[in-house]
């Protein structure tokens, strides 16, 4: 039996997507909007989950004390209140991008690690509405992309082939006429090549106009079952809607579409995963 222990470590850095080799016309044309001379920060968050079996004496993987000391060394001391990409020399002709991030910090554990102990991921959280996963299993590495999204939206929850007895048992006050609203939160997970120029799997601008295009700006303050053709006979459960917005984007979005998470309330959120 394995077990898994996830430790989360915080720490302040600026950046600034601008390569130096590059003239201004080329690094706008390389990161767009994000493209500046001068630094921005971030609060990063970075968990980092590891896994081996149960020492029989120490009942441990490993030792929490010693694991902090190590990301505390080979991470947070190298660049908590720094700036990347004039402090972290392997980031001096580097994007330092979530994805460039995410693999140094991979090499860097990996190199520190003793026998037994196998990291098997990495989440690093740039700001509420942008993160990166990495991931090995079985051998097997994956790196996504998440970005955040809100939409307001009303609907009712009714079947019309039951009795409106049956519907007020079934959905309660959800059914009622006028029907309820949400403020909904939306997850996109993706996944791509990774350009080493940009340190990016997708960009980011051409992935928010496509959601905001096809999901965003067509459910946002609207009433789903009456405003919305693909929603005409349908139930619009929040596994509905999951599944309808993951039909609108698979394909059409610039990079493959891993996961669609959407929250309806704090409490309750559904998945649809490829």
């Amino acid at each position: 039996m394995r077990v898994r222990l996830v430790r989360k470590v915080g720490f302040s850095s600026g950046h600034r997507y601008w390569l130096r080799g590059l003239d201004e016309q080329g690094n706008r044309s390389l990161f767009g909007r994000w493209a500046s001379p001068h630094n921005h920060g971030h609060n990063y968050v970075l968990e980092a989950g590891f896994e081996g079996q149960v020492d029989p004496t120490t009942g441990m993987v490993v030792n929490i004390k010693t694991l902090d000391a190590m990301l505390d060394d080979c991470i947070v001391a190298k660049f908590d209140q720094k700036s990347i990409n004039d402090e972290v020399p392997s980031f001096a002709n580097r994007p330092p991008t979530l994805e460039h991030l995410l693999l140094h910090f991979r090499d860097v554990i990996l190199a520190e690690l003793n026998d037994g102990v196998h990291l098997v991921q990495l989440r690093l959280v740039e700001t509420p509405e942008l993160w990166g996963e990495w991931s090995n299993q079985d051998g097997s590495e994956t790196m996504t992309l998440t970005r955040t999204y809100e939409f307001a939206a009303s609907h009712r929850l009714y079947a019309e082939g039951l009795s409106a007895e049956r519907n007020l048992e079934l959905y309660g006050k959800c059914a009622n006429p006028s029907g309820h609203g949400h403020n909904y939160k939306l997850e996109v997970t993706v996944s791509g090549d990774l350009d080493e120029r940009t340190g990016m799997m997708v960009d980011l601008m051409a992935l928010d106009a496509a959601v905001n295009e096809r999901v965003v700006e067509r459910y946002d303050h609207h009433h789903l079952n009456s405003d919305l053709p693909e929603f005409q006979g349908k139930i619009t459960t929040s596994e509905v809607v999951a599944a309808e917005i993951w039909r609108a984007l698979d394909g059409q979005i610039p990079a493959k579409l891993e996961r669609v998470r959407l929250f309806e309330t704090d409490r309750s959120w559904f998945e649809i995963t490829s």
